[in-house]
């Protein structure tokens, strides 16, 4: 286990989420002042944010201007976001984790007494047939 790699992949991931957010609210902003550019930076965009840093190398080439913009918004937002990530992080698998943990257990743990002939020590012994 690499944990550096990890590290490194985790980092580009949560880069291009946040390239995605800054693009949303880059739009968000458009739709109000200049709708054909939110028009045009909608249709640009369409499957291209994948990789935050490859959206960005490309939108350079097309609107400077735009790029420096989203990136404006998204290094602002890794500002806010990025002290209390960590923990929430963790807190969330741990909770997600526990939540697993208890669904799987109430599953193999439930009784099927849809089939009572799974369970003949439950059977009463009122059955006619039982007695001799």
């Amino acid at each position: 286990m690499n944990l550096k790699q990890i590290a490194k992949d985790t980092a580009k991931t949560l880069q291009s989420y946040l390239t995605y957010q800054a693009l949303r609210i880059v739009l968000a902003q458009l739709d109000e002042t200049n709708p054909p550019l939110a028009l045009w930076l909608h249709n640009f965009s369409a499957d291209k944010v994948q990789d935050g840093e490859t959206y960005i190398k490309q939108l350079f080439r097309e609107k400077p201007d735009l790029a420096l913009r989203i990136m404006t918004v998204r290094e602002h937002i890794a500002e806010e976001v990025t002290d209390f990530l960590p923990e929430m992080v963790r807190t969330g698998i741990q909770q997600g984790n526990m939540e697993q943990r208890r669904q799987h257990l109430e599953r193999i743990t439930q009784i099927d007494t849809s089939n009572p002939s799974l369970y003949p020590e439950q059977q009463t012994s009122s059955d006619p047939s039982n007695e001799q």
